[in-house]
């Protein structure tokens, strides 16, 4: 299974962390509403397994279910027999990239340094996370992505709307978005149609029209 074309067109992974099933639930439904394609719970969330087998049963092909912060072979496994279609980790394993090519499971693994970048990439990885982004600054992601455009970058941290076109023009390939597009208040409310609004605006700002 492979999303790379999906993560290249929508250009935005919805990251959901450390909020309940019921929450979840609602969070999903506002993200699939507003258009969001790719949607990951991360697996320090209580319930996580839950929450992706839940979302899986819910939006199957209307949108893409993955795990994040995966961070070993184990963690890979349950969240694949959960329904992960995709696993994002912080960090470069090459056992948890081996474990998601033999499953045919997209893995975008988080790195830092170009070596680590390039590491991941010749283990397998099709896209590399470059985190932890609100500490690097658009500046090393522009100077990054000089030697290594060859390379899909996905950017997580510090991404908002109003900055959100900057990330792009810096050479990023996708997004990772988490609080700022889930409102706490509408969460706390059970509101997923001002979700769904949230959702929609990030959704129009990531769209890139064919040339």
């Amino acid at each position: 299974m492979k999303l790379m074309g999906e993560l290249l067109s929508s250009r935005l992974v919805a990251i959901v962390r450390g909020i309940t099933r019921d929450e979840a639930r609602v969070a999903g439904a506002g993200l699939a509403a507003g258009g969001v394609k790719l949607m990951e719970v991360t697996m320090n969330t209580e319930g996580a397994l839950d929450i992706i087998h839940d979302w899986r049963s819910l939006y199957n092909g209307q949108a893409r279910i993955g795990a994040g912060t995966v961070l070993n072979v184990k963690m890979a496994e349950e969240a694949v027999s959960a329904g992960a279609e995709f696993l994002i980790s912080p960090n470069v394993d090459l056992h948890v990239i081996r474990y998601a090519l033999e499953q045919g499971i997209d893995i975008w693994p988080g790195a830092m340094t170009p070596t680590e970048i390039v590491t991941a990439f010749h283990a397998g990885a099709e896209a590399v996370k470059l985190f932890p982004m609100a500490s690097l600054g658009l500046g090393y992601l522009r100077e990054i992505r000089a030697p290594l455009n060859h390379i899909p970058l996905i950017v997580t941290g510090g991404v908002s709307l109003q900055n959100i076109a900057e990330y792009y023009e810096a050479g990023a390939s996708a997004v990772g978005i988490g609080s700022s597009l889930l409102p706490k208040d509408a969460l706390a409310a059970g509101d997923a149609t001002r979700i769904a609004e949230s959702a929609r605006a990030f959704v129009q700002a990531a769209f890139k029209p064919n040339p």
